[in-house]
């Protein structure tokens, strides 16, 4: 028996959607493992210390990402917020971020969830309250709907609860990783990392003529599925050691860049077992990689 807690329908405003150095939309993986992890952290400051969130998944219901393009224009703008003026009036100067509205509902598969039935209710008004005062991927908390909590036996007849999660998460679409497609191109085609990423994401465009000179204009991707690029951890690039002004100077320290790789959004009926959805951590010394993964998704990786 398997136990869940339902973040469900958390609106919020401008999150970050700088998802890596490279790629802006939809937040980072990081950011919500680390949302999960800041909760972990207040529910060891209270009396549910006992109780570990272990995994995470992320259904969006809407997003609405902050950009603008004129009439004309080739490329999108980053509508950016409005600072201060300085002393002088003039404009300060700033770094743009991109920023986005959005709507999701967090699944966390919890361990060690030994409440009582009679305190659930309780349980879940705490969560509510905590939820309401956190950020999540930097963006502003403007309204949860009261958060809940599911048994789950996957081997139970028709599956039944594991399909009244998911249509807890209904509707919108839940994120998982792809980054198969990424190494079947690596070994199949003998491409490199990042030249396969953009070949699943890019549109080929084909015009055709007919016998009497008519143009039409079809056009097409390698994958027929909502695929995105998507943050999923770093990897180290530097040795471990300590740094000048470094943050916590009792952890060892180290310079990382982000690891890419494919995600897709798909709707949560497609879902068989929990697991094609679920998120953890995990860590590969060996290579100095810091990731999140889906659960079945293999240790290797791009």
């Amino acid at each position: 028996m398997r136990n869940f807690i339902l973040i469900p329908h958390l609106k919020l405003h401008n999150a970050n959607a700088m998802s890596s150095p490279y790629t802006i939309g939809f937040p980072a993986m990081t950011a919500w493992l680390g949302a999960v992890h800041a909760l972990q952290r207040k529910l060891q400051e209270s009396n549910y210390s006992n109780i570990t969130l272990d995994r995470v998944a992320i259904s969006c219901h809407g997003f609405n990402l902050q950009t603008y393009r004129g009439r004309g224009d080739y490329v999108n703008s980053i509508i950016a917020t409005a600072n201060p003026l300085d002393k002088d009036g003039s404009r300060p100067a700033f770094i743009e971020e991109a920023r986005c509205h959005l709507e999701v509902s967090i699944l966390i598969e919890c361990v060690n969830f030994d409440l009582e039935p009679e305190l659930f209710s309780e349980f879940k008004e705490y969560l509510t309250l905590t939820v309401l005062k956190m950020k999540f991927a930097s963006g502003d908390v403007l309204d949860v709907q009261p958060c809940e909590v599911f048994k789950c036996d996957e081997y139970a007849e028709n599956n039944q609860d594991v399909k009244k999660i998911l249509r807890k998460l209904m509707l919108g679409h839940v994120l998982v990783e792809r980054r198969d497609l990424v190494q079947k191109a690596m070994i199949e085609e003998q491409k490199d990392a990042l030249d396969a990423v953009l070949d699943y994401l890019k549109v080929s465009h084909i015009a055709t003529e007919d016998e009497y000179d008519c143009v039409s204009w079809n056009s097409s991707r390698k994958e027929s599925a909502w695929l995105v690029p998507i943050a999923v951890g770093f990897q180290g690039i530097s040795e471990l050691g300590t740094a000048k002004n470094q943050r916590d100077i009792r952890t060892p320290h180290r310079f990382a860049e982000s690891v890419i790789t494919l995600g897709e959004f798909i709707m949560p009926y497609r879902i068989k077992q929990l697991d094609d959805m679920l998120w953890q951590y995990h860590v590969d010394l060996d290579r100095n990689l810091y990731l999140c993964q889906n659960l079945k998704t293999v240790t290797s990786i791009i």
